[in-house]
């Protein structure tokens, strides 16, 4: 009987072996943790958190924040991870539970596609800078090159030559030059749009290649490549460096933030809650997306990586621990970023909410703007964007376990008018669809498979049955809650916008093409199941369809 009964296993189950010797395991539970928080603590969190918050208001955009992160993002982070556990299947052989649904799989790796693509074009911008930054003094730290514009006003003093007045002189005719100006730039700001980008006027304006874009971003997919060769094992020792050094660099970075003049008015900002931007479906609706974006749910990552776990591996003290260090991460990153926005916005004497792009340029004139502050600001600089290659490579690594092909560059990114299309993807093709998909496998798994199945399989696994908490956002909370802010999204659909540019029809219905795309993969492939199947009549058809639909609880453990 103890037999029988050993290792975690339900009366009348057999004992399971906790090894998978066919698959493959990680080396150790440390490596699993890591990989999970380099998936999860990435750029999302250093470069994609800040400007949604920044754009919707700083403190309006927390509590809804935090809402879904409680109610939707834990939960179904746990569901993934408990699931690709318990069957040690990737994203697509985890349907085997009801094949009609694979469709969901197929839908996972579509955005994952669609991340892996602009993810690396992100981790290519950090490559430019820090391959920039290799020089004595940082090209954005001054006003006095041929792409600033009479706008310009920098932070740090320029050299004085020679033949000019003497310091006591420039200072203050720099200083009244800088009170009559309406509208001013920091140098970081206009590097990156006038130099790094040249950006165009227009999304259809594609303008020419940006050569040295280009070159960075052929280099970004060929470390990627490299980190994955030899898949698993070596991304497990990867991430020993890449998830932890990325917290050092920012430490030294909110020390410095926190002590400059006016830092306290943009972490004012980052705290102090709008409450009318509260109530706007928008701001729900890119929280969401930032914390199913931001965890991996939906990349199809997570239920691969967790395949490789040990059957008895506690997963659900991983998801409790990876989940909040990914949530205080981004909130840690935006007291670095919007105390830099504050020293900004006061020596700027313009409002925090006018600083700096709206845009996802956000960490790229912030950030490098408190670089030139530091002592051997070159050193740091270098740093901090391999710290920006590190946490982008940790996600990429990781999220290509499930997607291995060689990806089209999609070198429109490298054109002058390729920021317009990175906001694009970025607001279409891995927003919503990550919600809609995440929303539909936890009502597959829960009511399809059936959820008193599922949380047998779950207490099988553990050794102890999910907390009712789980339990209850599983079956109700989380697909109600989603299903509300989407409803409301497309009542008040604002068409995206980048700064004062307003994107036209034809690229918005790209936008939507690119959106639907990765949740049209869950109909047509259930079709398709339906169409293949032998029934030659209606009737026989109906009772292939029921037989998808009505598994039993053995349906799932034969995985095993």
């Amino acid at each position: 009987m103890e037999s029988n009964v050993k290792n975690g296993a339900v009366p009348g189950e057999p004992a399971k072996k906790d090894e998978n010797s066919r698959r493959g395991n990680w080396g150790n539970q440390i490596e699993f943790v890591l990989t999970s928080v380099g998936y999860a603590v990435g750029l999302g969190n250093v470069w994609r958190f800040p400007y949604l918050c920044y754009r919707n208001g700083g403190g309006a955009f927390m509590l809804p924040y935090f809402i879904m992160l409680v109610f939707c993002g834990i939960p179904l982070f746990f569901l993934e991870l408990s699931f690709g556990q318990f069957a040690s299947q990737g994203c697509l052989g985890v349907w085997k539970i009801s094949p009609m649904f694979k469709g969901v799989g197929y839908g996972m790796m579509v955005v994952s596609t669609y991340i892996g693509i602009y993810y690396n074009v992100v981790i290519c911008i950090a490559f430019y800078y820090f391959f920039m930054s290799m020089t004595k003094l940082l090209p954005w730290t001054y006003c006095n090159n041929p792409w600033n514009t009479p706008d310009c006003s920098g932070v740090v003093s320029s050299p004085l030559n020679a033949t000019l007045a003497n310091a006591t002189t420039s200072l203050v005719a720099g200083v009244t030059e800088v009170v009559n100006r309406t509208k001013r730039t920091s140098p970081s700001e206009e590097y990156w749009k006038h130099y790094v980008l040249n950006i165009s006027d227009d999304i259809g304006n594609f303008g020419e290649v940006r050569m040295p874009i280009l070159g960075c971003l052929a280099i970004s997919w060929f470390v990627v490549f490299l980190c994955l060769i030899r898949g698993v094992k070596s991304s497990g020792k990867v991430v020993y460096f890449t998830a932890t050094f990325p917290y050092v660099v920012l430490t030294i970075l909110f020390i410095r933030g926190i002590t400059l003049d006016g830092a306290i008015n943009g972490i004012k900002y980052y705290l102090t809650p709008q409450w009318q931007k509260v109530l706007d479906a928008k701001v729900w609706g890119d929280a969401a997306s930032q914390i199913f974006y931001s965890l991996g749910c939906a990349w199809g990552g997570l239920i691969t990586m967790a395949s490789y776990n040990k059957f008895h591996n506690n997963c659900f003290r991983d998801s409790i621990i990876i989940s909040i260090t990914n949530c205080a991460t981004s909130v840690y990153a935006g007291f670095v970023i919007f105390s830099i926005l504050g020293f900004m916005a006061h020596n700027l004497n313009v409002p925090v909410s006018e600083v700096a792009d709206h845009g996802p340029g956000l960490a790229f004139v912030a950030y490098p703007e408190a670089l030139t502050l530091l002592p051997i600001s070159p050193l740091w600089s270098l740093l901090f964007f391999f710290m920006l290659i590190l946490l982008g490579l940790g996600t990429q690594v990781s999220s290509f376990l499930s997607w291995r092909c060689s990806f089209d560059s999609f070198s429109v990114f490298c054109l002058q008018a390729g920021i317009y299309w990175l906001l694009l993807m970025d607001n279409y093709a891995a927003s919503f669809s990550l919600v809609i998909i995440s929303c539909i496998m936890c009502i597959c798994v829960m009511y399809v498979y059936g959820h008193r199945n599922y949380f047998k399989d779950v207490e099988m696994m553990l050794g102890f049955p999910p907390p009712l908490f789980f339990k209850v956002c599983w079956r109700f909370i989380s697909p109600v809650i989603i299903s509300f802010i989407l409803i409301f999204t497309v009542i008040q659909y604002k068409p995206i916008t980048y700064n004062d540019y307003v994107y036209p029809g034809w690229s918005l219905a790209i936008g939507f093409c690119m959106a639907m795309s990765s949740v049209i993969c869950i109909p047509i492939y259930a079709l398709y199941k339906i169409s293949r199947s032998p029934g030659a009549t209606f009737r026989e058809v109906q009772y292939q369809l029921q037989l998808f639909l009505l598994i039993d609880r053995d349906s799932l453990a034969f995985l095993l």
